[in-house]
């Protein structure tokens, strides 16, 4: 039975997002991926160019879920201060459901590989910061924020980063959302 079109290729992004999910955080290499799948080499590269295309695949993955998500509660929410700790509350969420994908996230993952794939993160981690400024200028129209959106939404973006770099660097023991009914009353009351 023949596969359906863009399945192998969805099944090889599955397996280098669960490759990375290891805890020692080794680099991921295409001979790897390939014994893993039980393919050769030159079967990855049938559906993919370059192994930074298959990271771009990943961090497509990552965007494109990221942002539905951060859409769908700006669009359900009013209240400015209510979307920017969901968001924040999301992001901590998605990491700690997704520890391979943390890797990418936090750029572990892309070191030693095209530069162009760090150069992309850092275009998402610009537009989530604009997420969370376009809230925060939301919650201030409404006089429920008084602090300044821009330096806030960098604060509150550093915390995710760091959340996200803690959960990366210790082995995914330490979960990005605990304590985190504590610390969302210190960033948003």
């Amino acid at each position: 039975m023949a596969a359906k079109p863009g399945e192998r290729r969805l099944q090889i992004l599955q397996t280098l997002a669960s490759m990375l999910e290891s805890p020692r955080g080794e680099k991921v290499t295409t001979a790897a991926l390939a014994a893993k799948l039980d393919v050769s080499e030159a079967a990855l590269y049938r559906h993919f160019a370059s192994k930074a295309q298959m990271f771009e695949g990943l961090i497509e993955f990552v965007e494109t879920t990221i942002f539905t998500l951060a859409n769908k509660v700006q669009s359900a929410e009013t209240d400015g201060v209510a979307q920017a700790e969901q968001i924040v509350s999301m992001l901590l969420g998605f990491a700690q459901k997704n520890p391979g994908m943390t890797r990418v996230l936090v750029g572990d993952a892309l070191v030693n590989e095209d530069e162009r794939l760090q150069a992309r993160m850092n275009q998402m981690y610009d537009k989530l910061e604009a997420t969370l400024r376009q809230s925060l200028r939301t919650a201030q129209m409404a006089n429920a924020w008084h602090g300044d959106p821009s330096s806030d939404a960098a604060a509150l973006f550093a915390f995710v980063m760091g959340r996200w770099l803690l959960f990366a660097k210790s082995g995914f023991k330490r979960l990005p959302q605990d304590g985190w009914e504590g610390q969302r009353k210190f960033l948003f009351d």
